[in-house]
């Protein structure tokens, strides 16, 4: 008798393409997909594998961030890339001239942009300009910035700053049993 091998995990949680089925996404992936595949450069390998990514997995990220990023000496010049959506900040007062290649932009953010004196592009000018990533700085938001990840922990224990699930936040609403001495206990 053989060994009965279990094939219920045998799938490889790893995408090859992106599950978007937008033409302009996947006409870029084709784009990349050649360049990744006909130059050695790593850049292009990061841009393909991020395009294949879930929204989730590719956070919005702000000017401010990008104009504080930027402010190196060495980085001075460069295009930023962001395979993601660049948003405005309206905490940031003075935007610096820079110049950004991104999936998305909102209107408030490509207006600032081009009233500093910076330029935006898109990946198919970016593949032409730089086709090895040359004078790029590659960027991304926080995953984390999440609203469901304030939730992740165990609200309640000692040192959890775990967001609960509550309707209000009074003495009604998960205050009793392990938040007083009177009900139990208080950790």
């Amino acid at each position: 008798m053989g060994i009965d091998i279990n094939h219920k995990h045998d799938r490889k949680v790893h995408r090859k393409e992106p599950v978007s089925q937008n033409v302009y996404l996947r006409l870029l992936v084709k784009l990349y997909r050649f360049l990744a595949r006909r130059t050695n450069a790593k850049f292009n390998e990061v841009i393909l594998r991020r395009l294949f990514m879930s929204r989730q997995n590719r956070p919005a990220i702000s000017l401010a961030r990008i104009a504080r990023q930027m402010k190196l000496k060495q980085r001075e010049g460069k295009t930023v890339v962001v395979v993601g959506t660049v948003t405005d900040d309206v905490r940031l007062f003075d935007m610096p001239k820079v110049k950004v290649c991104a999936l998305r932009l909102t209107e408030g953010a490509r207006s600032r942009i081009v009233k500093a004196g910076g330029s935006v592009i898109t990946f198919e000018q970016l593949a032409v300009e730089a086709p090895l990533g040359q004078n790029t700085v590659i960027m991304q938001g926080r995953r984390t910035r999440r609203e469901a990840n304030r939730h992740f922990g165990a609200p309640g224990l000692p040192n959890s700053h775990a967001k609960p699930f509550v309707r209000l936040r009074s003495r009604n609403h998960e205050m009793a049993r392990g938040r007083r001495k009177s009900r139990a206990y208080k950790a």
